[in-house]
């Protein structure tokens, strides 16, 4: 193994999609930058809609997508961060108070105490905690503290979001890349690694949802007062425009994604009734069998599918009591956001104000990587560094991610072997 290309430690993600596979191998410095050192992509296949359903086949793309990652960075990895995307996320928010002694400072015994309170009762039968996360701590049941150490209070609270998954379909996924003969340091939701990678502080104080539209999935973190508050997913994504375009069109699947990505809208505009676009029909690829058929056709199949996302979007957040929050923002992001006019479309249904969001919080970007369907992977290398969440036992041989205590642990006692 080559671990002498540069004095500082590794982290490396790995991005498993519907649509493609992508791994990132970076450099952490002593000031916890990240510096991008490999990147490997792959056509993903043996996934659907973010679960496995060809084990070999999706320990193909990963092996593949790992391996050009590690000849780029000049460095073999030894385990990874991995994202989960299916359907099956689900999240709860549990709000616990103890009782204090009123003279004596709040301490980590009490903390402890409490978190610990917090988290009894919270597994849920074949599934796992993926996320388990600490937000508001109060005092006296009204008085919001971010850090309650050495304060005075009657009674000390906090709210605990708790993210879940199927414990199945996450081993599942666990699986391809132990078959690749790597380690699984943590899982993270896809969502929520990409609303790191994309969201500014401000819109995470005040109230923004992300929405990651993937290959099979479409993921949905919704922040306020500075942490997650929600996490879901829907089962439609891009690939489900590409097919209904196939079928539509009679035409491949190949060909319907390029006439997407080239001629794809989301809102019809009177100018696409004249023009005109070139559609092989499948099995048919050659310049002799090309039809060409209005651009309005190709849009009026796109539409209704766009729609649809949106509405079931809007449903989820209207469920979770998410939707009419004042000042609340939305920022879409993932390989289908680039469509020309979704994010119109957005606005109109969820009656927000619609942004584009590409990765922006890790400095000094690979051009290549500047791009909302890289949102998830860069997300999670942040993820690593500085989500804080606290330990939870699924079972007697694995618990919830908690990198600070996982990949962090590795890295802070090199620097402290080495400086």
């Amino acid at each position: 193994m080559n671990h002498g290309f540069s004095k500082y430690p590794v982290l490396a993600a790995l991005d498993v999609g519907s649509s493609k596979v992508c791994c990132l191998i970076a450099h952490i410095s002593r000031d916890q930058r990240i510096q991008i050192a490999g990147y490997g992509y792959n056509a993903s296949n043996g996934i659907k809609n973010g679960v496995v359903t060809d084990i070999n086949h999706a320990t193909l793309s990963v092996c593949n997508a790992v391996e050009d990652a590690e000849q780029k960075a000049n460095h073999q990895i030894d385990e990874l961060f991995i994202n989960i995307s299916g359907d099956k996320t689900k999240s709860v928010i549990k709000q616990t108070s103890i009782q204090l002694h009123k003279n004596k400072p709040i301490s980590d015994i009490d903390i402890q105490k409490l978190i610990t309170q917090s988290q009894s009762k919270m597994k849920l039968p074949d599934t796992d905690i993926v996320h388990c996360i600490p937000m508001n701590y109060t005092l006296n049941k009204t008085n919001i503290v971010s850090d309650p150490h050495k304060l005075l209070a009657e009674t000390l609270g906090l709210d605990m979001l708790f993210g879940y998954y199927p414990s199945l379909l996450h081993q599942n996924l666990k699986s391809i890349v132990e078959n690749a003969h790597l380690d699984v340091s943590g899982s993270v939701f896809s969502g929520y690694a990409s609303a790191l990678a994309c969201l500014v502080d401000d819109e995470k104080e005040i109230g923004a949802t992300v929405i990651d539209i993937g290959g099979g999935t479409t993921s949905i973190t919704t922040f306020k007062n500075g942490f997650p508050v929600y996490f879901s997913t829907i089962p439609v994504g891009g690939n489900n425009i590409t097919n209904d375009i196939a079928w539509g069109l009679t035409t491949s699947f190949a060909h319907a994604e390029d006439l997407k990505i080239r001629h794809g809208c989301a809102v019809p505009i009177g100018q696409d009734e004249y023009e005109t676009i070139d559609v092989y029909p499948v099995g048919e690829e050659d310049d002799n069998s090309i039809r060409q058929i209005p651009k309005a056709a190709l849009i009026n199949i796109i539409q209704p599918r766009v729609e649809e996302i949106f509405e079931l979007i809007n449903q989820k957040l209207c469920e979770a009591g998410l939707k009419d929050m004042p000042n609340h923002r939305v920022v879409l992001t993932g390989g289908c956001s680039l469509l020309s006019c979704i994010r119109e479309v957005a606005s109109e249904i969820l009656n927000k104000q619609v942004r584009l969001g590409l990765p922006r919080n890790i400095a000094n970007i690979p051009p290549y990587l500047y791009d909302p369907k890289y949102a998830t992977v860069l997300g999670m290398l942040l993820f690593a560094l500085t989500a804080k969440e606290c330990p939870f036992e699924n079972n007697a041989s694995s618990s919830v991610n908690m990198p600070d205590m996982n990949g962090l642990k590795k890295i802070f006692g090199w620097f402290k072997h080495n400086f």
